[in-house]
C-alpha cells in the first residue's frame, strides 16, 4: 500500500477514528500512568495530535464541498440491525477543527501546570473522554447519539471541573454543573422521544425530510433549545458558566469553552437543519428571539465583569458576553434569511456568528490561560491582590495584551474581524443593535484596560517581587493559541473564504445535508 493509499483509507474511515481514538487513548492512559508519568504525557499529546490530524485531513477534503457519511452497523439494508451514521458537513469539520486544537493545547499546557497535583490519570483520561464527547456530538448525524456524546462530554466535564476536590467551591461548581447538564439532558432525552413518537426515526436527515411542524415538533424545538442554551451559557440560563469556568483548573476552562461552543452548534443543526424546511416561514420570529437573546447575554456579561474581582470570574463573563455576539450573528441571519434584497446581509451576518465562535474559544481560552499562569507563579486570583507583574512575567504580559486586544475587537486582532462582520449585518437589520454591540465591546475593553492595570501595571508587590515567568511548555500553549488569533487578524479574509463560508452555506443550504445522507442512511431509499 502506497502513501496515497493510506491517506485515501485514512480519510475514508476518518469520521470513525476521530472519535475512536481518544476514546482508546482515555482507556489506556491509566495503564501508561503506572509505567511513568511523562511517557502518559507523551501518549496523551501524541494521541490528541493524531486526532487532530486526523480532523485536519477530513476537513480538509470537507471544506472543497464534500459530504462525508460513516455509517456503523450492516450496510445490508434487509437486516434488522442499528444503524447509526455519522455526518460531516462544513459546519461539523469547523467545530472539530476547534475543539480538537482546545483540547491539545490544554494537555500541553497541563504538563507544567499540573504536575504537581495527584490522581494525573484520571485527568488525563477525563481530558480524552471529554475530546471524544465533543467531536462525536459534531460529527454524528443521528440524535440519539447526540445525546449519548453530549452526557459524554457533561459527565467527564462535571469531574474535571470538580478536579480540586479539597477545595470546596470546585466541589459546588462541579455540582452546579452535572445538576443543569442533567436537567438539560432530560429535556433532549423527552424531544427525541417526540420525533421518535411521530416520525419513527432518529437520524437528523431522516427527521429533517419528514418533520409537519406540528404541535409536538414545536414542544421538541422549545426544548431542544432551551437545553442546549442552558449549556451554552446563554442568559438567564448561565447560571452555572461563572462558576464552572472560574473554579476549574484553567486547562481545564480552556476545553469547557470547547464544550460550550459545541452545545452552542447543537442549538444551529436543530435550527437550521432539523427544522429548516419547517420553520421557514417562521426564521423571522426565531431569529428575532436569538437577537434578543444575544443582546441580554451580551449587556448582563459585561455588566456582571465589571463589578468582578476575581481574575477567572471576571473572564468567565467576559466568556457569557462573547456568546452574545455569536447569537445576534446567527439570529440576524434568520431574520433576513427570507428577504432576498437582503440575501448578502444574511450571508454575512451567520459569516459573522460562525466566525466568532472560533475566535471566541481562542479568545477567551487564552485569557483563561493567562489567569491560570498568573495562579500558578502566584497562588492568587484576587485582583485587588495583584500587582507589578508585568516585570517578571513578560511573556504572559505580552500573551494577555493579545487576548485583551482580541475580545475587544481591535484591530489587528481576529475579533475584530469577526465584529465587524456582525457590527455591519446588524446596522443594516437595525443600527440600534450595532450600537449596543459596540458599545458592549468598548466596555469590554475598559473592563480588561482595568485587570491590565490592576494585575500587571505598578510597583511589584512586596511578595511577588520574586515571581519567575511560568514553564516553557505553558509558554508554548498561550503562545499557540496566540499566534493563531494573530494570523486570523492578519488574513481574516482567507480564513473566512475557505473555512467560515462553507461552514455558513452548510447551515443555510440544509436541503444538501438532508439529499446526501438521506441515501446512505437507506440506500437509496
Amino acid at each position: 500500500m502506497n502513501v496515497a493509499d493510506l491517506i485515501a483509507l485514512l480519510l475514508q474511515h476518518s469520521p470513525a477514528l476521530i472519535v475512536a481514538v481518544p476514546l482508546l487513548g482515555a482507556f489506556i492512559t491509566p495503564l501508561i500512568s503506572r509505567l511513568n508519568d511523562k511517557v502518559r504525557n507523551v501518549f496523551v499529546i501524541l494521541t490528541l495530535g493524531l486526532t487532530a490530524s486526523l480532523v485536519f485531513l477530513l476537513a480538509s477534503d470537507v471544506f472543497t464541498g464534500n459530504i462525508h457519511t460513516y455509517i456503523f452497523g450492516s450496510q445490508d439494508l434487509a437486516l434488522p440491525v442499528v444503524r447509526i451514521l455519522f455526518e460531516v458537513d462544513a459546519m461539523s469539520a469547523f467545530m472539530a477543527i476547534i475543539s480538537v486544537i482546545l483540547s491539545l493545547v490544554a494537555v500541553i499546557y497541563s504538563w507544567s501546570f499540573m504536575k504537581e497535583n495527584t490522581g494525573l490519570d484520571k485527568y488525563y483520561t477525563l481530558i480524552l473522554l471529554m475530546t471524544a464527547g465533543m467531536l462525536g456530538m459534531e460529527l454524528t448525524g443521528d440524535l440519539f447519539n447526540f445525546f449519548v456524546f453530549l452526557e459524554i462530554t457533561s459527565i467527564s466535564s462535571a469531574a474535571l471541573v470538580a478536579f480540586w476536590t479539597n477545595k470546596a467551591k470546585s466541589v459546588e461548581a462541579g455540582f452546579k454543573y452535572i445538576v443543569i447538564s442533567t436537567i438539560g439532558a432530560l429535556f433532549i432525552l423527552f424531544s427525541i422521544a417526540l420525533f421518535y413518537g411521530q416520525y419513527n426515526a432518529l437520524n437528523m436527515a431522516m427527521i429533517a425530510s419528514a418533520i409537519q411542524y406540528t404541535f409536538l415538533d414545536k414542544i421538541a424545538l422549545v426544548l431542544l433549545i432551551a437545553a442546549l442554551a442552558m449549556k451554552a451559557g446563554v442568559v438567564p440560563m448561565h447560571m452555572w458558566l461563572p462558576d464552572a469556568y472560574g473554579k476549574a483548573p484553567s486547562s481545564i476552562t480552556l476545553i469547557l469553552v470547547g464544550a460550550t461552543q459545541a452545545s452552542l452548534y447543537g442549538v444551529f443543526r436543530v435550527c437550521f437543519t432539523i427544522y429548516g424546511g419547517a420553520i421557514n416561514l417562521s426564521s423571522i420570529s426565531i431569529g428575532w428571539i436569538l437577537v434578543i437573546l444575544g443582546i441580554i447575554t451580551m449587556l448582563l456579561g459585561v455588566a456582571m465583569a465589571i463589578i468582578q474581582t476575581d481574575f477567572k470570574r471576571l473572564i468567565a463573563f467576559g466568556a457569557v458576553a462573547e456568546i452574545g455576539y455569536i447569537l445576534l450573528g446567527i439570529g440576524t441571519g434568520l431574520v433576513v434569511m427570507l428577504n432576498p434584497e437582503m440575501t448578502t446581509t444574511g450571508l454575512a451576518a451567520m459569516k459573522g456568528g460562525i466566525f466568532h465562535i472560533m475566535n471566541d474559544a481562542l479568545d477567551v481560552g487564552l485569557l483563561f490561560l493567562v489567569a491560570g499562569a498568573i495562579y500558578y507563579a502566584t497562588k492568587e486570583t484576587s485582583l485587588n491582590k495583584l500587582g507589578g507583574l508585568a516585570r517578571n512575567m513578560r511573556y504572559t504580559t505580552v500573551f494577555f495584551i493579545i487576548g485583551l486586544l482580541a475580545i475587544s475587537g481591535m484591530p489587528p486582532m481576529n475579533g475584530f474581524a469577526s465584529k465587524l462582520l456582525i457590527y455591519e449585518s446588524t446596522y443594516q437589520l437595525n443600527p440600534i443593535l450595532s450600537i449596543i454591540a459596540i458599545l458592549s465591546s468598548i466596555m469590554i475593553l475598559a473592563v480588561f484596560v482595568k485587570v491590565f492595570h490592576s494585575a500587571f501595571l505598578g510597583p511589584a508587590l512586596p511578595k511577588f517581587e520574586n515571581v519567575k515567568e511560568v514553564p516553557k511548555s505553558m509558554l508554548i500553549a498561550m503562545g499557540t493559541i496566540a499566534t493563531i488569533i494573530i494570523i486570523f487578524g492578519l488574513f481574516p479574509e482567507l480564513i473566512v473564504n475557505n473555512i467560515v463560508e462553507p461552514a455558513a452555506n452548510a447551515l443555510i443550504n440544509y436541503g444538501d445535508y438532508v439529499r446526501e445522507v438521506i441515501p446512505s442512511f437507506t440506500g437509496g431509499v
